[in-house]
């Protein structure tokens, strides 16, 4: 698999060496969850010091050691998490060899299949068109992105935009903030109308939320994306103008209306992918034990269709148009190796939050009991954490504090069962989710394809700013608009 193979051949190994330990001793694997549940609450909150590194390497390496970080950025992922598993593993055994298979077998390696899929597929389709990017050109461009966000997922959308904005602004110097806000609004917001659009809401779909019932939240959808857009506008306007006023010799070519696609077929794999995706939350299928994991046979299957469809792309889609289309793997290897650390390190973090009150991170969770709270406490957590863990940690919560058991959350959503918290469980269920999808766009790794968008854009000599210039602009652009939505809606 080109881009993906050696992250998951990493992610494999490792698999085979803590399953030989796993499996040899592992009788009950019922009672290593259960284990597993108490060393959630009895964990202390330094064990995420490795996860805070390898934060702290993606967001200072790059502005302070940049040659050395585009060299060696693999290594320092694997060596965070080595810091964090080689003592988690001396210290507590099988539980540990257990959290890390169930890690990369059930979220990394689905995770990372799901994204080559997305990004090999959309990489095939090419649209050459002769347009010359204006503010209104670029408004419109962002805006239907992120409308198909919600239908081809937040990735899917992404791959899909970025190459035809990059060459539609190549004339340009001055334009990293196209492709911040093409982070914002594409791989972020404009995930949150269907459970297709990002993984916390399909989650939500697979624990029992009506499939349209996210539409409710087109709302909040319609002023965020409207905020932004606006804010979009004013700032390209100016920028644009500064630029032509600067080299008046330089302006923009006439602009022409030329349009054409190739690789069209790949639409079609791209639905195939986004099919088998929604197949595997509709299709209820026996499942089994590997090594004391559960799986389902829907998720290997959706697994597997995705892969096929990936690689008919690599072999019907002619070189030229991936060529011309500015494709590499490279957005896919740092992907993939980033995120494996992410994965690795951030199991202590998830084994604290999942204890909710009785762990160490106790303070966090018995402070969240208000719809505001909801949306900016899965937010903040979303901006740093993955968010569909964190979707699904403050989802348990909110039925907890309600009282509604998990097998009746679609039939309360639905109304179909009269509950007296249901209103209530409804708004929660709306900061939760508009809170995990809106904000992952805080900062490059709140989601995946933030990542994916930084990496293609600096592979095509875009200017991109740091981990904290991002973070300036999000704070400036991002966080008014939050408040406002929390204002009107929470």
């Amino acid at each position: 698999m080109p881009g993906g193979t050696t992250a998951i051949s990493l992610a494999i190994i490792l698999c085979g060496f803590a399953t030989t330990s796993v499996d040899a001793a592992i009788p009950d694997p019922a009672g290593l969850e259960h284990a597993a549940e108490r060393l959630g609450r009895t964990l202390p909150i330094w064990s995420g010091v490795p996860f805070a590194g390898i934060l702290l390497s993606i967001a200072l390496f790059p502005l302070l050691a940049p040659h050395f970080w585009h060299r060696h950025f693999q290594k320092v992922a694997i060596a965070w998490a080595l810091v964090f598993f080689a003592p988690f593993l001396v210290q507590y055994g099988q539980i540990a060899t257990f959290k890390l298979v169930e890690v990369l077998l059930i979220d990394y390696v689905p995770f990372l299949i799901l994204l080559w899929g997305l990004y090999t597929v959309s990489g095939g389709i090419l649209i050459r068109a002769t347009l010359v990017a204006t503010p209104a050109l670029n408004v419109a461009m962002l805006g239907v992105g992120t409308v198909l966000a919600s239908f081809m997922g937040t990735t899917g959308a992404s791959m899909l935009l970025i190459r035809p904005l990059l060459r539609a602004n190549a004339w340009r110097h001055h334009k990293a903030h196209v492709f911040v806000f093409l982070i914002f609004l594409v791989a972020n917001v404009g995930g949150l109308l269907t459970p297709l659009g990002d993984p916390p809401l399909f989650l939500g779909f697979l624990h029992g939320v009506p499939f349209f019932w996210t539409l409710r939240l087109l709302p909040q959808f319609a002023v965020a994306v409207l905020l932004v857009l606006l804010v979009f506008f004013a700032v390209d306007t100016w920028q644009m103008r500064r630029e032509i006023a600067e080299r008046p010799s330089h302006e923009a070519p006439h602009k022409r209306t030329a349009f054409h696609l190739e690789g069209t077929h790949n639409f079609w794999l791209l639905a195939a992918i986004l099919g088998a995706v929604l197949l595997s939350g509709l299709w209820q299928t026996g499942g089994a034990r590997w090594f004391g994991i559960p799986f389902e046979y829907r998720n290997l299957v959706r697994d597997l269709l995705i892969v096929v469809a990936g690689l008919v792309s690599i072999v019907s889609t002619p070189r030229r148009v991936r060529h011309d289309n500015g494709f590499t793997w490279d957005a896919m290897k740092e992907v993939g190796y980033l995120f494996f650390g992410i994965f690795v390190t951030i199991i202590p973090v998830l084994m604290m939050l999942r204890a909710g009150t009785e762990g160490s991170m106790a303070w966090l969770a018995s402070g969240v009991s208000q719809p505001w709270q909801y949306f900016w406490v899965t937010g903040a957590l979303s901006s740093f954490l993955d968010n569909a863990p964190t979707y699904v940690t403050f989802f348990a919560l909110a039925l907890g504090q309600l009282g509604i058991r998990p097998e009746e959350v679609g039939a309360v959503l639905s109304g179909s069962v009269a509950h007296p918290n249901a209103a209530r469980f409804a708004l929660y269920l709306t900061g939760i989710s508009a809170g995990a999808v809106f904000m992952g766009a805080n900062t490059y790794i709140g989601n995946a394809p933030n990542f994916m968008v930084l990496s293609i854009a600096k592979e095509h000599g875009v200017k991109m700013p740091s981990f904290f210039g991002y973070m300036a602009w999000s704070v400036l652009v991002l966080i008014p608009t939050f408040i406002v939505l929390t204002c009107l809606f929470y």
